[in-house]
């Protein structure tokens, strides 16, 4: 009896301790729907169902959600690689800096500045596929409330910025072409309210995507290459991330 007492505390105790490391951020009802709406919108790419993932500033997963009806309808794939590019983001941005996966595209090729970055910080795969699959995308998906880790280098990754300009946590979506993954973050994470971005490497200093890639070679050291469809055209009419006034 009293070992059965000592795990439901240890559970308790856990519950807690990720509910105050989650605290503030949007719950998984709150990505859910954030992400539905962005996706139904012209992001330029396949029109496919979306993954999303949030985490902490620690890197704690704290919502993992998923668009469409039916399970299947979304690349399995993705799931993990939504994790893997919110942890990026938020692992490599600062209270102010931003660097979106976008921006590290180019720099982490060989030759570029960050090379080597992408095998940094392994996926914990005991954290990535254990549980039952049958609870993925749902509230109670098993990476929530665990460190996942991962770096993911192309579009889709965004660190979180509160209205004071303090930096979160990290949103990744994948599902969709990079460049269109792109997109649906961007308009995801401003639906969410949590796009106060207070520097970055992009022209509009943000983490914008930056589409100056001429053959092979980017022109600031950031940019991203173009997807086949009009995933650039769309991204040059997203609204701008929001400046914290002082």
């Amino acid at each position: 009896m009293s070992k059965v007492i000592t795990i439901l505390a240890f559970l308790v105790a856990s519950l807690y301790a990720q509910a105050k490391t989650c605290e503030g951020l949007p719950s998984h009802e709150d990505l859910r729907k954030a992400l539905t709406e962005a996706r139904k919108t012209d992001n330029g790419g396949f029109n496919l169902e979306m993954w999303g993932t949030i985490v902490d500033r620690s890197g704690t997963v704290c919502a993992v959600a998923m668009t469409g009806e039916n399970k299947g309808a979304q690349w399995p794939g993705s799931r993990v690689i939504s994790a893997q590019k919110a942890n990026t983001a938020n692992a490599f941005s600062l209270p102010g800096l931003a660097l979106s996966t976008a921006n590290l595209y180019s720099a982490v090729q060989p030759g570029g500045s960050l090379f080597g970055l992408q095998e940094s910080n392994p996926v914990d795969t005991k954290v990535a596929y254990k549980g039952d699959a049958k609870k993925f995308g749902s509230k109670n998906d098993p990476m929530v409330g665990e460190r996942i880790g991962g770096v993911n280098v192309f579009g889709g990754g965004l660190a979180l910025y509160n209205t004071k300009g303090e930096i979160v946590g990290g949103l990744g979506v994948s599902g969709d072409s990079s460049c269109a993954d792109h997109n649906i973050a961007w308009k995801t994470r401003a639906s969410l309210n949590l796009d106060y971005v207070p520097a970055g490497v992009s022209a509009s200093k943000d983490d914008q995507i930056i589409y100056d890639v001429t053959n092979g070679k980017s022109a600031g050291g950031f940019g991203h290459v173009v997807c086949a469809g009009k995933e650039k055209d769309i991204a040059a009419k997203l609204t701008a991330a929001k400046k914290v006034t002082k």
